[in-house]
């Protein structure tokens, strides 16, 4: 990537990697984690409270960028296909008992998520309303009387949703917020970049065949087909095994996010090495898309320079402001992974071309961008005369660092961070509107 770090910076960035568990023994203790994308919110860490204020100061604006909440699977192809491929087989007696039952499940996902594909669930709804309270309590001046809260969202109903659900949940604990709330195709130049979705320009040639290997290497598309068809020499000509391995891997991952939960499970398809497996090719294809790889030219978290330089000119302007705010926004896991990225928080400004051992560097999916996930910039002062206040950054409510120097703990000198993060866009800021502009001229 060519952002301009220094050494210094970038070993500060490796030692910045969250000592958490290893994925492997994580997955053994809670398999849904391996769902990357499909995490159902996990909630801050109850082991770690957050760091106190120094010098009596009080937090009085909030930046954020949230995912929307946890969804139903958006293309019917999710459960057509695999379906398709079942239903022939058993058709033709070729389907193991366990095959069958497999059948069954597919076809309760199907009708559960029938109308409503893509769409929030109960599950995302009660996320959204638990993200609000716990930054109504953690940060209750912020959302003192006389507050304003604005909110924007991009045009998808499951981000629009989760932006209300979290806004009457903040007017239920002080109907006194001033609140304003859009969501609006003027806005989604910054809230969902029009080349924030995967870039086939990260996947090069290089990055392809090196995610082409890590794949053959890991994953044997085999062991699941075999538990499936009774006739092996049927399944050979007639399944194409890697896309029915990855089809109900993505549904054993997506069940924890409505009542599914409740109902069916795939996860006993896949052995403690084939969670581990196929979590690793999602995490390493996560990557390349979005991260810092080198292969994949090391630009695609340039995709949110626009946002990150939105957010740093509205917490300019909200400092200069007498009275608390917060600002909050709705949005994609297209865009908060690789803003994530951009910002360098917790290490994940990582670049390697080792898309193997990407977990042993601290480069994990899961813990970025799950149903709801969310980065917050929290601001502290004494009085609105502090020009140069105090921020603490979260990431999914936990907190987070970056790799510049703290002013005191967890908090850092606000103009050093940006500094910082202005320094991160570069020229990044005018190619990615050059994009936005060129792709919108060739709509």
């Amino acid at each position: 990537m060519r952002l301009k770090l220094t050494l210094a910076i970038a070993a500060i960035a490796a030692a910045t990697l969250a000592p958490a568990q290893p994925p492997k023994q994580a997955f053994k203790a809670d398999i849904r984690l391996s769902a990357s994308n499909y995490l159902a919110y996990p909630g801050p860490s109850p082991r770690k409270a957050l760091t106190p204020a120094p010098d009596s100061l009080r937090p009085f604006y909030i930046s954020h960028y949230g995912r929307h909440g946890s969804r139903f699977l958006i293309g019917s192809e999710e459960y057509d296909e695999p379906l398709r491929i079942l239903e022939r087989a058993d058709s033709l007696g070729k389907l193991t008992t366990l095959g069958r039952d497999v059948l069954r499940r597919i076809r309760w996902m199907k009708a559960e998520a029938d109308g409503r594909l893509g769409e929030l669930t109960e599950v995302g709804f009660r996320q959204h309303r638990g993200i609000a309270r716990r930054m109504y309590e953690r940060f209750p001046e912020v959302f003192a009387e006389g507050s304003h809260v604005d909110a924007r969202s991009t045009v998808v109903i499951r981000c629009i949703l989760s932006m209300e659900e979290e806004l009457q949940e903040l007017l239920r604990l002080n109907p006194a917020l001033s609140v304003s709330h859009d969501a609006s195709q003027h806005d989604m130049v910054y809230m969902n970049h029009a080349n924030a979705a995967p870039s086939q320009s990260a996947w090069t040639p290089a990055a392809r065949e090196a995610w082409q290997g890590l794949y053959d290497r890991m994953v044997d598309t085999v062991k699941v087909v075999r538990r499936l068809f009774g006739d092996m020499e049927y399944a050979r000509e007639h399944v194409p095994m890697r896309r029915l391995n990855d089809r109900l891997f993505r549904l054993a991952s997506a069940t924890q996010n409505s009542r599914a939960r409740y109902n069916v499970t795939f996860y006993d398809l896949f052995d403690d090495n084939a969670v581990y497996a196929n979590w690793l090719c999602k995490n390493a294809a996560w990557y390349i898309a979005y991260g810092n790889c080198p292969m994949g030219g090391g630009r695609q978290p340039l995709t949110q320079a626009t946002l990150l330089r939105r957010m740093v000119e509205e917490a300019d302007s909200c400092i200069r402001l007498p009275h608390p705010s917060a600002s909050l926004r709705f949005g994609h896991e297209t865009v908060l992974l690789p803003l994530v990225c951009l910002m360098g928080l917790d290490g994940y400004g990582l670049a390697t071309d080792d898309i193997a051992k990407l977990d042993r560097k601290g480069w994990v999916d899961y813990r970025v961008f799950p149903m709801g996930g969310n980065v917050q910039m929290v601001f502290y002062r004494k009085s609105p005369a502090d020009t140069d206040p105090l921020v603490k950054l979260l990431l999914n409510e936990n907190e987070a660092t970056l790799p510049i120097k703290a002013a005191k703990g967890t908090y850092y000198r606000w103009s050093d961070v940006r500094r910082y993060l202005l320094g991160r866009i570069g020229g990044g800021a005018a190619t990615a509107d050059n994009k936005t502009k060129q792709a919108k001229e060739n709509k």
